[in-house]
């Protein structure tokens, strides 16, 4: 919250979304988000694909999303506990294909122009770092997506 306040006034367009523990986004709430964003920061835990149903996003057109950031792989024991209950219903190949390089390949073929995203599990602490980072360097100093993601690999 700290870090959408900081960077609101550098942003010509409106934020909209679900922030913390407000209420969980329904697929509905997805959809809308995403084919209704120029860019898209998902900051969550554990895997952005076991939060929507795979089903949906291959049949979503979304080309007006020219940016999706997902700072996600975070772990705490209740949401392991959660996604080890929701993967435990779940093929081997349905829980592949929701690793950080298929979701990319699932969200460009989708329309998303640019995808960010880690590919490690991690922590909240370093994914706020990263989010800082992301916005210091896309929205203060103005640089690219690629110029960002190479200060982030530093």
């Amino acid at each position: 919250q700290e870090i959408l306040e900081k960077y609101h006034d550098l942003l010509t367009v409106q934020w909209e979304g679900v922030i913390g523990d407000m209420c969980a986004p329904s697929q509905a709430d997805w959809e809308q988000l995403l084919t209704n964003c120029s860019a898209f920061l998902f900051y969550g835990m554990e895997r952005f694909m076991s939060h929507v149903l795979l089903n949906w996003l291959v049949a979503m057109n979304i080309p007006k999303c020219r940016l999706v950031v997902l700072l996600d792989l975070v772990r705490s024991q209740q949401s392991y506990q959660r996604i080890a209950n929701s993967d435990f219903h779940k093929s081997c190949l349905r829980i592949a294909l929701e690793r950080p390089t298929e979701t990319a390949m699932l969200l460009s073929l989708t329309g998303v122009a640019s995808i960010i995203a880690t590919q490690w599990y991690t922590n909240l602490e370093e994914n706020a770092e990263r989010l800082e980072a992301l916005f210091e360097n896309l929205l203060s100093f103005g640089k690219t997506t690629g110029q960002t993601v190479h200060v982030l690999q530093k």
